[in-house]
């Protein structure tokens, strides 16, 4: 006997009866049996309807989270011609809703500029959740991602919504993302096709609403040369491409960073009127940062406590000298920046005019910056800090499109 199942009006499956003899279900009450049918729906619905709030309330959770995260949260630090190009880029694309790829080095802070992307987004109010990709094992990404079912798996005890669920209303942070492997990257890709998920051991497909932020410290272009990413998922995340400036790029926010670090120190460890003297601003500003603002922060952490060490927690003032840092100089010294453009030479006969020599200037040092930058226009614009169409009308007087 077969009997279908609706919930509000939609069908929704059937229950079978097996009989082991003939003429079982003969003398079944009609009555009971509908009693029966209603009440298997209702536990139905309202499985479901736990299933809903829980993911509910986990999404609310995280919204908790975010908020207290942010009670103690920064704008970016920076005023720099690459930051304040890098800025104006977030202005515009936060208040969309398109997909982002966070460019940069290990430690720049691209997680940083993803949650100032999400702060500023009309998905403010909803969660933001974050998925580091490398810290992923293979063998439970999928379900990390996507969600599983009560015995999808050894170990699967009940249902479990993934952070596609979770962020649902609000932004998912891929972070690391090159590091997925190829298998996961073609089921997020369709993902981000579809806007549906299906969890692990279910055939249902689940809609989310989810804007995605993805970050790197990978060459993607290169990755997608070599086979280990997917062309067209690269075309998919890449919507809006941000490039998060090195520290050794950015100048004096060096400083600036470390008078913001100095007072996190100085709240942290019961310490007063923390500064640096003249011979550590030098350092910090020489210094190549191979590490970043990470390397910055480790570095300002490990010399505050020596000093507090050295001068005592009660002192009025506690100073950080260049023997407090831990920097080494003549390495530092050994990195040196690109040589600066040479101006053209004058001849005997016809010296250049001004005009013709500052061209020449401009046209040697864009060159040099495409070189470095792979001939990534948006990212030169920024370092020289100039907006995208300024720059490319200078490209167009310049002959050098």
């Amino acid at each position: 006997m077969g009997i279908s199942l609706y919930i509000d009006d939609q069908p929704w499956g059937a229950l079978t009866l097996d009989a082991m003899q003939p003429g079982t279900f003969d003398t079944i009450n009609p009555l009971e049996l509908r009693a029966f049918i209603r009440l298997t729906e209702a536990t139905v619905k309202a499985a479901e309807r736990m299933d809903q709030l829980t993911a509910r309330a986990e999404r609310e959770h995280q919204v908790a989270r975010n908020f207290i995260e942010d009670v103690g949260a920064t704008e970016i630090i920076g005023n720099s011609p690459p930051m304040r190009a890098m800025k104006e880029e977030l202005e515009i694309v936060a208040k969309s809703h398109l997909i982002v790829l966070i460019l940069g080095e290990t430690g720049v802070g691209k997680e940083l500029v993803a949650h100032q992307i999400h702060r500023h987004s009309p998905r403010a109010n909803q969660p933001m959740v974050q998925v580091n990709c490398a810290a992923l094992p293979e063998n439970i990404a999928e379900s990390e991602l996507f969600g599983h079912t009560k015995g999808a798996f050894t170990g699967a005890t009940t249902d479990r919504a993934g952070k596609f669920e979770i962020a649902d209303g609000g932004t998912l942070f891929l972070d690391e993302i090159g590091e997925l492997s190829l298998p996961i990257q073609a089921k997020m890709l369709r993902v981000l096709q579809s806007g549906e998920i299906q969890r692990v051991g279910s055939d249902q497909t689940i809609k989310v609403d989810v804007r995605v932020v993805a970050a790197t410290n990978r060459d993607l272009q290169k990755e997608v040369a070599d086979g280990r990413f997917r062309a067209d998922l690269y075309h998919r995340i890449s919507v809006y491409p941000i490039t998060v400036p090195p520290l050794r790029e950015r100048g004096r926010d060096v400083l600036l960073l470390a008078g913001f670090l100095l007072e996190t120190n100085q709240r942290r460890l019961g310490a007063q009127g923390l500064h640096l003297d003249d011979s550590a601003k030098q350092a910090l500003q020489q210094y190549q940062w191979p590490g970043n603002v990470r390397e910055l922060e480790h570095l300002l952490s490990r010399s505050t406590l020596k000093a507090v060490a050295e001068q005592g927690r009660d002192s009025r003032t506690i100073t950080l000298s260049l023997r407090h840092l831990d920097i080494d100089l003549s390495a530092a010294a050994g990195l040196s920046a690109a040589p600066s453009p040479a101006l053209p030479a004058a001849t005997d006969l016809q010296p250049p005019t001004l005009k013709e020599a500052i061209d020449q200037f401009q046209r040697e040092l864009i060159r040099q910056q495409m070189a470095k930058h792979n001939n990534n226009q948006a990212a030169v614009a920024r370092e020289l800090g100039l907006n995208r169409s300024n720059f490319s009308r200078l490209l167009q007087r310049l002959d050098l499109r």
